[in-house]
């Protein structure tokens, strides 16, 4: 009895929006499984009898429930879902969140549940895209951002959204910046991106390890293809990208290979970089705990990112 208590309780936890962190979070209006069947089943979710979204493509060879830690880490992910977060009176954007964490696991507290909370209270309406983990399946992660698309899609003008992006961060940043480079159509482009302290080369001596291996497995063609600089082009979208100086686990230099090629290819956008705070301070700030920013530069970085979703919605005018 005991274990189907604890059983029931984790199904909570990881799955319909009930959340373990501070009271603080706003909560889902919606959870969907994308692929309702399971990812060995080729379908994805149909409502009405339309088909949204595609199926998951490959099986990423994950079985058993999600591992999770107390901090947010959700790693183990063969059954992906989405939240859907809607604010009672929406000014027209929405993001598809990506959170970090390596391929590995998702950061699902600081790169997720609190930045649909920060875009709440902007007006924006926010998709967090708790992804499949490659396990060295390099199609996965990709597969499901852009079903995440297809689904937002479906159902923006019953939101009101006019513009769709996306942000991510660290390996997150890398799926975001991939979902911006390799989308294959109209709903599967993003309308702008947000990259925060992303991971962008899969080069050996720039990158960032764990994620190159849990992507590609080291594997050279993929090495190339995953490394980011070398697939931005004229059609990707406006990009911001925000990091620290001091960033000792992805090298500044991934996001600077990024913005100039964006330069090259006359894709609008800024890059920014604060002085202090290393890696992984995501929106954790000091009222969920320990924020690694400083107050002033904390400041700065939500007035960059306010301003530039700004400069966005003016475009829809």
């Amino acid at each position: 009895m005991h274990k189907m208590i604890l059983g029931a309780l984790a199904a909570l936890f990881v799955f319909g929006g009930v959340s373990a962190q501070t009271a603080q979070t706003a909560k889902p209006v919606k959870t969907l499984k994308l692929y309702p069947e399971g990812q060995t089943v080729d379908k994805g979710i149909v409502e009405n009898g339309v088909a949204l979204t595609l199926g998951p493509g490959e099986d990423n060879e994950l079985r058993g429930p999600v591992e999770m830690t107390g901090d947010g880490n959700m790693g183990n992910i063969n059954d992906p879902y989405i939240d859907i977060y809607l604010p009672k009176k929406g000014n027209g954007q929405m993001v598809v969140c990506c959170p970090g964490g390596g391929y590995k696991y998702c950061s699902s507290y600081n790169e997720g549940t609190r930045v649909a909370t920060w875009c709440l209270k902007q007006g924006i309406a926010c998709c967090v895209v708790l992804y499949r983990m490659p396990n060295h399946h390099s199609t996965v992660p990709l597969r499901d951002v852009q079903n995440a698309f297809r689904y937002c899609r479906a159902h923006q003008k019953e939101w009101g959204i006019k513009q769709l992006g996306v942000i991510g961060f660290s390996a997150g940043g890398h799926l975001a910046a991939s979902a911006s480079t390799l989308w294959v159509d109209s709903a599967t482009r993003p309308d702008f991106s947000v990259l925060v302290y992303p991971v962008i080369t899969l080069e050996q001596d720039v990158t960032h390890k764990g994620t190159r291996s849990n992507l590609t497995n080291n594997k050279v063609d993929l090495v190339t293809y995953y490394s980011l600089e070398n697939q931005v082009n004229a059609s990707t979208p406006p990009t911001l990208l925000l990091l620290c100086q001091d960033d000792k686990v992805v090298p500044p230099e991934n996001s600077l290979r990024y913005y100039f090629k964006m330069i090259q290819c006359k894709v609008p956008g800024e890059l920014h970089i604060l002085t202090d705070g290393g890696h992984g301070w995501g929106f954790t700030t000091p009222e969920y705990g320990t924020d690694k920013l400083s107050p002033g530069q904390r400041e700065d970085f939500f007035r960059i990112l306010s301003r530039w979703l700004g400069d966005r919605r003016a475009e829809m005018r």
